[in-house]
């Protein structure tokens, strides 16, 4: 009897330690910690501009600035007028990557000095002792249109002004890489080196040509022998300017002429 009261007792005791253990008399519910599973984000590439170099068709190294948007966007190639240089395009370039366009702005071996800014081109053909006239900077256009298409893997969209809205007309009509061109001030440049106007004649890719008022006469010998369904001819309501500068933001004409260009390049679908 006593054997089985202290047996009972022990039992008691025993369990009153059990239920006083902190580990067992109250169950502990903590958090559970999860990670966040990482989110593979694809980056967005972002618009830049970045000055390049590539040889033109004869080896001189031709500097340009590229202005790239995206590897399957439309493709400008933008080339300047006499004593000017690839900046003569900057803000242009600038305008039409906002609209969703790759650009590549080209020093031509033609050229000088603008905005403080050497034509880098045209300082390298000086030290070889190479040719500079208007004519002498076909190559380099023609490099610059197949450097593009080739990069973008598609014909590009070409820009002259003054002597290169002529020669632009030309490698339009001889080089598949353009599928159309857009000429600022273009007209017969080259005395009885190139006849520009038999050259041209029966140009059927879509043409965009313009200049100032006074520059009509000179610019329609040009627009009369594009093809009729291809050509437009933008006459300004105002004095206008000679080149591509009249789209420069400066220029309180440049709407009516950036507003001429948005329309062609939408009738198109460019």
């Amino acid at each position: 009897m006593y054997l089985k009261s202290l047996l009972f007792i022990c039992s008691l005791l025993l369990l009153g330690i059990g239920c006083s253990n902190p580990d067992t008399a109250q169950e502990k519910t903590e958090p559970i910690q999860t990670e966040k599973a990482a989110v593979q984000s694809v980056p967005k590439i972002q618009p830049s501009m970045t000055t390049i170099t590539f040889p033109s068709l004869d080896g001189l190294e031709i500097t340009a600035d590229l202005f790239h948007v995206a590897d399957d966007a439309p493709v400008f190639v933008l080339c300047h007028q006499a004593r000017y240089n690839r900046t003569e395009h900057t803000e242009t370039a600038k305008a039409l990557m906002a609209r969703g366009y790759n650009c590549l702005a080209t020093d031509q071996r033609s050229g000088g000095v603008l905005n403080d800014q050497d034509n880098e081109t045209a300082k390298r053909a000086t030290a070889k002792g190479l040719p500079t006239s208007y004519l002498d900077a076909e190559p380099d256009i023609i490099a610059a249109v197949n450097y593009m298409a080739e990069k973008y893997k598609q014909p590009v969209i070409l820009v002259g002004s003054s002597y290169s809205a002529a020669l632009g007309l030309k490698v339009a009509k001889e080089n598949p890489n353009v599928k159309a061109v857009l000429s600022f001030s273009p007209g017969e440049y080259f005395d009885d080196k190139l006849a520009l106007g038999k050259t041209i004649a029966g140009l059927d890719k879509p043409t965009f040509i313009t200049s100032s008022k006074s520059e009509v006469p000179t610019a329609q010998l040009l627009v009369d022998v594009v093809d009729k369904h291809a050509i437009t001819h933008f006459v300004p309501a105002s004095d206008g300017a000679h080149g591509s500068r009249v789209l420069w933001s400066a220029q309180s004409f440049s709407g009516e002429y950036w507003a001429a260009v948005n329309a062609f390049l939408e009738k198109h679908n460019l």
